[in-house]
C-alpha cells in the first residue's frame, strides 16, 4: 500500500475524532469554570453549549466525505482546529465578562428592578396616610356638628322645685325665699342655629350653637296663668369622637308679659306685666342620625321685674327648676364633610 493511500485513510478516520474533540473540550472547560465559581445556572451552561454547537454546525461546512476532508484548510472557518479556537474565546469572554453579563437576558431584565415599584417606606405611608383619612372620616359626628347647620327645636319642661334666687350675693339680697310657691310649665319653640365647627382639645371638644325662641309658659301652680317671652340662647356642645349621647351647657335671657297680680292685691305675686326671664341648663343630646335628635337635661327659670315696680310693688320673682326635654330636627340638605 502506498504511503499517499495510508495518508487518506488515516484523515477520514482522525476526522469525526476532530470534529467531537472541541465539543467535549467545551463542556469540561464549562464544568470547570462552573466548579470555581460555585455552580452555574444550568440554563447559562446550555446556551453556551448551545453557543459553541451552533459555531459547529456551520452551514457553510461542507459534508464530511472523504473528498470535503482532502480540500479543508488547517485554518478555514468550520475547520476543527477553527471551531476548537472559537470556544476557547468564548470561555475567555465568559471569564472576564460580570455575573449580570454571565446571565441571560430573560434573568438579567427580571433582576433588574422596576422603578415604577414602590419602595416599602413609600407603602408604608400610603398606609399610615389611608388609615388617618379613615380615621377622620369615621367620626360621625363631623355630620351633625358643623357651622351654619340650622334646626328646629321644641322643648317642653316641668318645673316645680321653687329655690332662692341664685345669684342673690350679686343683687346683695339674702337667700329668703316666700311662702307663695310656682310650678312653671314652659314650651318653648327655637331657630337653633350653629355657629361653629366642632373645635378645642380633650374634655373641651366640640362646638357653639345659638338659639331665638319663642316661649310659652303655663302656670299650672301659682297666682298667674301664664306668661309669653322671646329668648335669645347660647349653647356649647361637648362633642367626642362617634358618641351618639353629646352633654351640652347652655343659658338663655329673654323678655316678655306676665298677667302680675300683685296690683291686684295677691301678696308676693309679681309686681308688673312686664318681665325679664333668665334659664341656665345642663343635659344631653341623643342623635338618632344626622336629622334628628333628643334632648333631656335640668333646667333653672327665673322671672323677674328687674326691680321696675318697686317702691310701690316689691319684686319677688319666680325661682323654679326642673327637668326639660327636647326634640330636634334639622332643616334643609345633608351635610358630608371632607376633612376636620
Amino acid at each position: 500500500m502506498r504511503v499517499r493511500d495510508v495518508c487518506q485513510i488515516w484523515c477520514i478516520l482522525a476526522l469525526p475524532l476532530l470534529l467531537a474533540f472541541p465539543v467535549h473540550a467545551r463542556s469540561s472547560l464549562a464544568a470547570l469554570l462552573g466548579v470555581q465559581r460555585g455552580g452555574l445556572d444550568p440554563n447559562l451552561e446550555t446556551a453556551n453549549d448551545c453557543e459553541c454547537q451552533t459555531f459547529e454546525l456551520n452551514p457553510g461546512l461542507p459534508a464530511n466525505t472523504e473528498d470535503s476532508a482532502k480540500n479543508i484548510p488547517v485554518d478555514a472557518p468550520g475547520s476543527p482546529l477553527h471551531l476548537e479556537a472559537e470556544c476557547e474565546d468564548a470561555d475567555r469572554r465568559l471569564l472576564r465578562s460580570s455575573p449580570e453579563e454571565q446571565m441571560p437576558s430573560c434573568v438579567a431584565q427580571q433582576a433588574v428592578p422596576d422603578d415604577k415599584t414602590e419602595s416599602p417606606a413609600d407603602r408604608v405611608k400610603a398606609s399610615s396616610a389611608l388609615i388617618a383619612q379613615h380615621h377622620e372620616l369615621a367620626d360621625r359626628n363631623l355630620d351633625i356638628y358643623y357651622r351654619n347647620r340650622r334646626e328646629f327645636s321644641l322643648e317642653v319642661g316641668w318645673h316645680p322645685v321653687n329655690i332662692p334666687f341664685i345669684y342673690d350675693f350679686a343683687v346683695g339680697d339674702t337667700y329668703d325665699m316666700t311662702p307663695l310657691k310656682y310650678t312653671l310649665v314652659p314650651i318653648v319653640a327655637s331657630l337653633r342655629w350653629h355657629v361653629t365647627n366642632i373645635g378645642w382639645k380633650w374634655i373641651f371638644r366640640g362646638n357653639m350653637d345659638f338659639t331665638f325662641s319663642g316661649s310659652i309658659t303655663a302656670i299650672p301652680r301659682g297666682p298667674e296663668t301664664h306668661y309669653y317671652s322671646f329668648d335669645f340662647g347660647i349653647r356649647r356642645n361637648f362633642v367626642y369622637r362617634n358618641w351618639k349621647v353629646v352633654p351640652f351647657f347652655e343659658q338663655r335671657g329673654g323678655a316678655g308679659f306676665i298677667n302680675a297680680k300683685e296690683p291686684l292685691g295677691v301678696l308676693f305675686a309679681q309686681g308688673q306685666n312686664l318681665t325679664f326671664t333668665y334659664n341656665l341648663g345642663v343635659g344631653a343630646r341623643y342623635n338618632f342620625n344626622s336629622k334628628y335628635s333628643f334632648s333631656a337635661g335640668m333646667n333653672y327659670m327665673h322671672i323677674s321685674n328687674g326691680y321696675l315696680s318697686p317702691p310701690e310693688f316689691y319684686n319677688y320673682g319666680i325661682n323654679v327648676y326642673g327637668p326639660m326635654f327636647g326634640f330636634n330636627m334639622r332643616l334643609g340638605k345633608p351635610r358630608h364633610h371632607v376633612s376636620e
